[in-house]
């Protein structure tokens, strides 16, 4: 049974990145990482102990928020539990919440009542 946490502020920041690295694999930096993850509301979704979805959301608690992202371990899409981590962010949130959709998945977002907005645009940084 899949169990879901509305604010995981323990959220271990090693196996955050292991978890992510299943998803999208790179070289996450830990100290980056936790920073970050104590910036976010961490929405998790486990299978017993195990990290198995993520959405996370960056908000001002007033005007604004974004999903900064919706991650499910591959074996685990399919399931609803995307869909869930969706519902639970909208429904512990005080604000709307913008985001970008992956090519391919607006059929997912959609089925699940986003509504297209805003075009999205990036200014990439050099590395």
């Amino acid at each position: 049974m899949i169990r879901y946490n509305t604010n995981d502020i323990e959220l271990d920041v090693q196996e955050f990145i292991s978890f992510v690295n299943k998803v999208w694999q790179g070289d996450y930096d830990e100290d980056k990482t936790e920073g970050a993850l104590g910036k976010t509301i961490n929405i998790t979704a486990r299978d017993g102990s195990k990290l198995v979805g993520c959405l996370r959301i960056l908000s001002d608690g007033c005007y604004f928020g974004t999903i900064t992202e919706l991650l499910v371990l591959p074996e685990y899409q399919g399931q609803g539990i995307g869909s869930r981590l969706l519902r639970l962010a909208a429904e512990n949130t005080q604000t709307m919440l913008y985001f970008g959709a992956q090519p391919g998945l607006e059929e997912f977002y959609e089925k699940n009542g986003c509504k297209k907005s805003l075009q999205s645009y990036i200014i990439e940084k050099e590395r």
